[in-house]
């Protein structure tokens, strides 16, 4: 340890006594100025240093180096002539530069560390959480919004490999493709979803130098000014992190003159920032009062405010929240929303739904009722094919539970902790019907990124997928099934890349599918390929037997839909079931049941002859036609056409309503009125 005398106790001296004392490698023994009120001989005192006027009492043999900071040339010359031969004498021009690199220095670490105090304001500060990582997968950036979100504290996360932070972090993929991923959905451990964007870093070489995400709770909209503290001190670093938003910002201050947009709000509005920075908040509105300003006034956030912006009257929803520093209103900030985004997604979930009933599979074969030799039959067949995983064509006329028998082939297999999904191939168009089963993959111009988004035969997995009505689908996706079947791959539309092909089909139709071949209206090949294994529903006509049986469980399960307590039907009213030949099967009776229970006094507990209306008038139509002539076909057609004509009649013309009743597909209906020549106009007259 070097033992240094200093000479001169003012600022400079003050400035090196505090470095050296700090330091292992220096030991100051003393401090001399002839001034006994320096500064310097306080601190030193203060440290337990040596202090006194006269350098010579205090420089020895052992004194390894001084430094005169008195700014005199004298007594430096008089130092060098006292010093001994191993003694360093560092002039005063010397410690001068020495101070000044001190002084810079502590300048420097000042403002580092004002800098990474408001670095550290900022990204704690915002309402998203933020997680960044090195090209080592570990973590260096963790918000305390992030630590929120995620239920992991800061300190414990930092440094850690992302994985065992966010199991299912796409972060790594980030690094490994460079590609910037938007609003993709992600779920915590703790249960939360989020939708988050994963941003790739670069450094001036353009090489990836690590990622990072900016994610969000979907259930709540991001607030971004409650938490801030100094806009204009963060205004460079809010710019950076708003531009990875998807939703248009802006931010006005104080006095409501535009502060800050993105670039989203830019292509939202069609507004530049010439024309709203600097300018009244109610320069960017046509239609509507400014949120901003009534933000501003009452000091109040602002959520679900409708207005529309921009020379296009663009319809928009608009959060604005306050910017409230120490107390004092510093403006406000608004987030801002396209309606006709989010009308578009409502109007793709309607579309979903229409699609798929449901996810999962409700039924098994327990559920099936039927005692008869054929539908023991048809159990036994369907039980064998839920072993095998093989394709299933399940044929029968309407009504005679081709959905059960599905429901209860996937439960009965090895697929049922998979998804089960339901695609009714008649309820619409092919290009839907194409993008839903298929998926697609586009390429958005304002990223270099693809947008994936998943069919429903990639989504089940290692499930199965229901395509009912499957006699319904046209030419063109007749072909793309027989394709994905045979090649057992998946392309999405616009895309290149083939997914294997994991889930079980199971197809249902009623229609006559060797007719439609010759017509022309189906695939022989794709007809072979789905008969396979093809099992045969019968209709009700065939196993009245189980007519009783199937009464009991529908009129259980319908006084739980509508509350009642029906015992069952009476022995006279079951005579006319058994007599009635039930065109519309299963299906048939529960509407029949389901509208005696409807018409049925409160008092009354069994379903009568005089409950069964509906099935009289239509017994009657069939007594009218006893005497037709022709083969079964025949005359199962002519019913077909009386009662076609019958529903359209009571619903006064309209196709919608008909289809809904008779549970038939708007497609199918059409159809059937080409083929029987049936005049909708003449008919309701």
């Amino acid at each position: 340890m070097q033992k240094v005398l200093i000479v001169g106790a003012g600022r400079g001296g003050i400035a090196l006594l505090q470095v050296m004392a700090e330091s292992d490698a220096f030991q100051v023994y003393a401090v001399v100025d002839h001034n006994p009120q320096a500064p310097g001989l306080a601190l030193a005192r203060s440290l337990k240093i040596e202090t006194g006027g006269d350098w010579q009492e205090h420089l020895s043999e052992e004194t390894d180096i001084v430094i005169n900071v008195t700014g005199d040339h004298q007594t430096f010359v008089d130092l060098r002539n006292a010093r001994s031969a191993h003694t360093v004498l560092v002039p005063g021009s010397v410690a001068s530069l020495i101070y000044q690199l001190i002084t810079e220095k502590e300048s420097l670490i000042d403002h580092m560390e004002h800098d990474s105090f408001i670095r550290d304001l900022i990204v704690n500060s915002t309402h998203d959480g933020m997680i960044g990582i090195d090209c080592n997968h570990k973590i260096i950036l963790f918000n305390e919004r992030a630590s929120q979100m995620v239920g992991i504290d800061k300190e414990k996360a930092i440094n850690q490999p992302i994985y065992q932070i966010v199991p299912l972090s796409g972060l790594p993929r980030i690094i490994e493709t460079g590609r910037t991923e938007s609003n993709q959905e992600l779920m915590l451990d703790n249960g939360m979803k989020v939708v988050t964007t994963r941003i790739p870093m670069v450094n001036e070489q353009q090489e990836i130098i690590g990622a990072f995400a900016v994610f969000k709770d979907i259930t709540e909209v991001v607030n971004l000014a409650e938490e801030m503290t100094n806009l204009r001190e963060i205004q460079t670093m809010l710019e950076a992190i708003i531009q990875s938003s998807d939703d248009a910002i802006s931010v006005v201050n104080e006095h409501g003159r535009g502060l800050l947009i993105n670039p989203a709000y830019t292509r939202l509005t069609g507004l530049s920032e010439s024309e709203v920075i600097n300018q009244p908040a109610t320069a960017d509105i046509s239609e509507g009062e400014s949120m901003h300003m009534q933000v501003l006034k009452t000091r109040r956030p602002v959520r679900g405010a409708k207005m529309r912006v921009g020379p296009h009257k663009k319809e928009v929803v608009v959060n604005v929240a306050p910017i409230i520093v120490n107390g004092h209103l510093k403006g406000s900030v608004g987030v801002i929303h396209d309606m006709s985004e989010i009308q578009s997604l409502t109007s793709e979930l309607d579309r979903a739904r229409r699609i798929i009933r449901n996810l999962e599979a409700k039924y098994t074969f327990e559920d099936i009722i039927g005692k008869s030799d054929d539908i023991q039959l048809v159990i036994e067949q369907a039980r064998l094919a839920a072993k095998t995983g093989r394709t299933v064509l399940l044929r029968g006329e309407a009504g005679t539970g081709k959905e059960l028998f599905a429901h209860a082939i996937h439960n009965a297999g090895d697929r049922k902790y998979y998804s089960f999904v339901r695609v009714n191939c008649g309820s619409m168009p092919t290009a839907y019907l194409n993008e839903a089963l298929y998926g697609t993959e586009e390429v958005n111009q304002d990223d270099p990124g693809v947008n994936i988004k998943k069919g429903l035969l990639e989504q089940a997995g290692e499930g199965s997928v229901f395509l009912d009505e499957i006699g319904e689908l046209s030419l063109e996706t007749q072909r793309t099934l027989l394709k994905t079947l045979q090649t057992k791959q998946i392309i999405r539309l616009n895309g290149e890349k083939a997914i294997p092909l994991k889930a079980r089909i199971i197809a249902a139709t009623n229609h006559n599918l060797e007719r439609a071949i010759a017509e022309g209206k189906f695939l022989e090949e794709l007809y072979y390929y789905l008969s396979k294994m093809p099992i045969q529903l019968p209709s009700l006509r065939s196993h009245k037997m189980d007519i009783p049986s199937l009464c009991d469980r529908l009129v259980q399960n319908l006084n739980q839909a509508y509350g009642r307590h029906v015992k069952g039907v009476s022995e006279f009213g079951l005579r006319q079931l058994m007599d009635h030949s039930w065109p519309g099967n299963v299906r048939e009776l529960e509407n029949v049941l389901s509208r005696a229970m409807i018409f049925m006094d409160s008092q009354e507990t069994l379903i009568e002859p005089k409950h069964l209306i509906p099935l009289q008038t239509q017994t009657a139509s069939l007594a009218k036609n006893e005497d037709q002539q022709g083969t079964l076909a025949q005359q199962l057609e002519q019913l077909e056409k009386e009662i076609l004509e019958r529903t359209l009649v009571k619903h006064k013309g309209n196709k919608t309503a008909a289809s809904k009743e008779l549970d038939i597909s708007i497609r199918n209906l059409y159809y059937k009125l080409e083929k029987y020549e049936l005049d909708v106009e003449r008919s309701v007259k």
